[in-house]
């Protein structure tokens, strides 16, 4: 059965919360508003500002995770600085899932590649999670979507190694590094095909998803120096199944009028990252069919 996506062109703070109204669902009890808080540096993610209507709207908190690959977001007290330096704690009550504790573990039954996965522990303290995704091109995933969200997104540190890896180790210092990325194209996009599933089962019908595909960079948030965009903005997309609103918003690219839509198509290829989807899809949490409804017309 298709999946409803929800689509328009106009990209206002507005506009978002119009959306998310649109999905006909209600995120109970404490709401997690997962975004991607930009590295130092970059240019091209979605500011706090932009999102604040929809955070208001579901009385949300926004969480995060550290990274694990070198740059400012690699600590808390290094992302906490971050995270003020791009404004959100002026706007928002601000969560780092792992800055402090065990992290969540979570047993992955028959995954493609791994057998758990690690996420931030804080996690736990909430009822229903709303996914507010920038859609751009990634170094290593091809591109950044929802999946990508809430595989790396809600991983903790060692989450983030373990899903790089493809399930070797959780130690940042040996997985970052040339000799130890796997060298198989299709262990990372599996990885987090199996990592974001736990986030979905998680939150089982309580979880929304809002992507913005604006300033699509080749290159992700994370990069503090990213290139600048190459085509023009498309919209906004909400749908209740990641991977259908991955899908559309990679139908979008395909579809885009702009030929220099083949560098962002380039990058999501070269990394094959059209395996994220596809494996999602096998482990069964979503569909690559979809039905999108036009709120324009």
């Amino acid at each position: 059965m298709a999946s409803k996506v929800y689509f328009s062109k106009e990209i206002t703070p507005e506009k978002v919360v119009e959306m998310y109204k649109a999905l006909g669902i209600e995120l109970p009890g404490k709401v997690a508003c997962k975004v991607h808080s930009g590295e130092a540096g970059n240019k091209n993610f979605i500011h706090p500002e932009f999102w604040k209507p929809m955070v208001d709207y579901v009385n949300g908190t926004v969480v995060e995770c550290n990274t694990a690959y070198p740059g400012q977001r690699i600590t808390t007290d290094q992302h906490k600085k971050v995270l003020s330096d791009h404004g959100w704690d002026k706007y928002y009550d601000v969560d780092i899932m792992d800055a402090e504790g065990p992290d969540k573990e979570v047993k992955i039954e028959n995954g493609l590649r791994l057998d758990k996965n690690f996420l931030g522990k804080d996690i736990d303290n909430y009822d229903s999670m709303l996914v507010l995704i920038h859609f751009k091109g990634h170094g290593n995933g091809g591109y950044g979507g929802a999946l990508k969200q809430l595989s790396i997104g809600c991983a903790s540190s060692a989450g983030k190694s373990y899903i790089h890896s493809g399930g070797k180790n959780t130690d940042r210092y040996k997985t970052f590094t040339k000799e130890n990325l796997p060298t198989d194209k299709a262990v990372f996009p599996e990885s987090m095909a199996d990592a974001a599933g736990t986030v979905v089962r998680q939150f089982e019908g309580k979880i929304a998803y809002i992507t913005l595909m604006k300033n699509m960079s080749v290159d992700c948030d994370c990069v503090g120096v990213a290139l600048p965009p190459e085509i023009e903005d498309v919209g906004i997309l909400a749908s209740t199944d990641p991977v259908a609103i991955d899908q559309a918003c990679i139908d979008k690219v395909w579809a885009h009028p702009n030929p220099k839509r083949v560098y962002l198509i380039d990058r999501i290829n070269s990394r094959n990252g059209l395996r994220t989807i596809s494996a999602a899809e096998e482990i069964g949490y979503g569909s690559r069919e979809y039905e999108l409804i036009d709120l324009d017309k």
